[in-house]
């Protein structure tokens, strides 16, 4: 029987309600500890809102929400970063007009504590740069430290993302939509990005490319409707009629 300190986070019974429209229905997650999972379901599914209500960005209506068995229902945004539990948006959320390197030091002044401390000279923020070169080389983005990011195409950006994100020190990274409006090769980068970052963590990921999720992640809740369809591997969901009817069939 599986311990509940082998879930990281874990909700019960979450549901958000907007003016008489459920957009999350009751969803249950448990989010083992040190793996990779996906929330997958069609447009309107209530992917996002789940989002939103595990990163505090929206209230529940009712429900729990529960990391590392410590109820963060009532907690802030702010609070939950600084437990660990980090994300990372759908839009590449990085300063375009500084530098690779730079936006990664600011990421780690932030985890200090002195994220308006930016103005400080270069030589105060130096020691600063090791550790912003080690998170840019654990990307693939060594060669790139000195370019500035308007400059980078799009799956270096995210790329630089994930660095960023990486630098907060999460426990739980939350990844929404990692590799929306990639090609290929992008696709390729950022899913093996992901799986070299996912070492010692857990991430939790929304994602609507069903190879990617097939590749990486260990488990998968699908969802309908803002409630949850069915749970398990990659070869039980989607083997299973009533996803294919409600998603996979689609997105073949």
């Amino acid at each position: 029987m599986t311990e509940t300190g082998d879930f990281i986070l874990q909700t019960q019974g979450l549901t958000k309600e907007f003016k008489g429209f459920t957009a999350v229905n009751g969803v249950d997650l448990r989010i083992r500890r040190h793996t990779i999972h996906a929330l997958i379901g069609p447009n309107g599914a209530g992917k996002t809102t789940v989002f939103n209500l595990l990163t505090k960005f929206l209230t529940p209506t009712r429900g729990t929400i529960a990391f590392n068995g410590r109820d963060i229902t009532p907690a802030k945004p702010a609070e939950i970063a600084r437990m660990g539990v980090v994300r990372s948006f759908q839009i590449s959320a990085v300063f375009p007009h500084m530098t690779a390197r730079e936006n990664v030091r600011v990421a780690l002044l932030r985890k200090l504590g002195t994220s308006f401390h930016f103005w400080r000279g270069e030589r105060a923020l130096a020691p600063l740069n090791d550790r912003a070169d080690e998170l840019l080389a654990m990307v693939g983005l060594e060669r790139f430290r000195e370019a500035v990011v308007a400059d980078l195409p799009y799956g270096r950006k995210r790329a630089l993302e994930l660095a960023t994100t990486l630098a907060l020190d999460p426990e739980l990274m939350l990844l929404d939509e990692p590799t929306q409006g990639m090609g290929r090769e992008d696709v390729e980068l950022v899913t093996q990005l992901i799986r070299k970052v996912s070492a010692n963590r857990t991430i939790l990921m929304v994602e609507h490319n069903l190879g990617v999720v097939s590749t990486l992640c260990d488990t998968i809740t699908v969802l309908q409707r803002g409630a949850v369809l069915t749970e398990g591997t990659y070869a039980e969901v989607s083997a299973d009629p009533r996803v294919k009817e409600a998603y996979m069939g689609r997105a073949a």
